[in-house]
């Protein structure tokens, strides 16, 4: 997999800003203002791209209603059916080119998760510049490989993919000559519970699949987004709504634009405070340096004395000579009169001097 994937000019990976995506959803609740009003406050927020979700009901299921359609996995939407849900979440397909546009005036990259080959062919037509696989598809691999021939990034979830799942997904991707993927670690519980998250998955994702790899993240809170980016992740998505008292089928586990922005802020301190791996000092570290211990003179000495324990020390500050040198410096007599509070240096003591003999 590419190590460095570039999104409409955004570069994505090791040493570049996590890449933060505002995920609307169904959090428009139907209504187009409202789908530009949460691309307005996702980019006050801090957001780099807004996503969205392509389908209809009758794209991504059937109106039926028996047992195997029925929602009672112990989810947030048990007692419907998964038409019905569609319904109520899928974004009108004519509102999504306006969006984009929307989108692209505030200065945000927009794209989405495309749920069959019809939605795949809508986007190309609106010209999205990558394209995300959500969890529940990443078996399909017909599917995958279609949105691979594209040539475009791919975003891909692995909500509930085992290890050989997401094998089988990047060898499609390859197949179709697309090393352009980026893995999400992901839950598939909404909410997810912080005790299922584990995010120790996503540097072994890393190291296993040699992947760019990121957080699609359905917790409450930013504690598993920030833990996530200190274990390396690239990509941060989490869902995005304007008010969760307003309801919804997402809203339960979207962050408002207030909390957001606070998990985009601290995302951004925590990227300066990760750094590089490196030992090399800051000039303010270089300078901290003169508050480390070096050996000075704690007593007045007279020329011709001994250096004793008593009268050079390992103190603060570091302006003397360094600690390592005592046991070279101790029994050795001073050249000169030295006063308490010297820096300790070579040239206060007495070199012997050595004569030839006459031959």
């Amino acid at each position: 997999m590419d190590r460095y994937i570039e999104i409409n000019g955004r570069t994505i990976g090791e040493g570049c800003l996590v890449f933060i995506i505002a995920e609307m959803s169904a959090n428009h609740l139907q209504d187009y203002d409202r789908a530009v009003e949460i691309i307005k406050k996702a980019k006050w927020a801090g957001a780099d791209a807004v996503k969205l979700q392509t389908y209809t009901p009758d794209t991504i299921t059937i109106d039926c209603d028996n047992e195997y359609f029925q929602i009672r996995q112990g989810t947030i939407w048990d007692g419907t059916t998964l038409y019905k849900l569609y319904e109520k979440a899928y974004t009108p397909w004519e509102w999504q080119p306006k969006l984009k546009e929307a989108a692209e005036k505030e200065g945000l990259i927009f794209f989405s998760s495309p749920f069959d080959i019809t939605a795949v062919d809508f986007l190309e037509g609106i010209n999205v510049p990558a394209y995300k696989i959500a969890s529940f598809e990443i078996t399909d691999i017909p599917f995958i490989e279609y949105i691979a021939s594209k040539g475009k990034p791919i975003i891909m979830s692995t909500g509930i993919a085992g290890l050989a799942d997401i094998e089988e997904a990047l060898a499609a991707c390859e197949r179709m000559g697309n090393n352009q993927v980026i893995l999400l670690k992901c839950t598939s519980a909404y909410p997810s519970p912080l005790e299922d998250m584990n995010l120790r998955v996503i540097p072994n994702m890393k190291e296993i699949f040699k992947s760019i790899v990121g957080l699609s993240d359905h917790t409450l809170g930013h504690t598993a987004a920030l833990g996530a980016v200190a274990l390396g992740a690239q990509v941060v998505e989490k869902h995005f709504t304007l008010n969760r008292d307003e309801g919804g089928p997402d809203s339960a586990f979207s962050m408002e634009p207030d909390e957001f922005k606070e998990m985009v802020d601290r995302i951004r301190e925590l990227e300066k405070a990760l750094g590089e791996a490196t030992y090399k000092l800051t000039e303010k570290q270089k300078k901290s340096r003169e508050h480390s211990r070096s050996l000075f003179v704690v007593k007045d000495i007279k020329k011709g004395e001994i250096f004793t324990k008593e009268n050079v020390r390992s103190i603060r500050p570091g302006f003397g000579l360094e600690t390592r040198y005592i046991s070279k410096i101790l029994g050795k007599k001073a050249r000169c009169d030295v006063k308490k509070g010297t820096p300790m240096g070579w040239d206060l003591v007495e070199q012997k001097t050595i004569t030839s003999t006459p031959q």
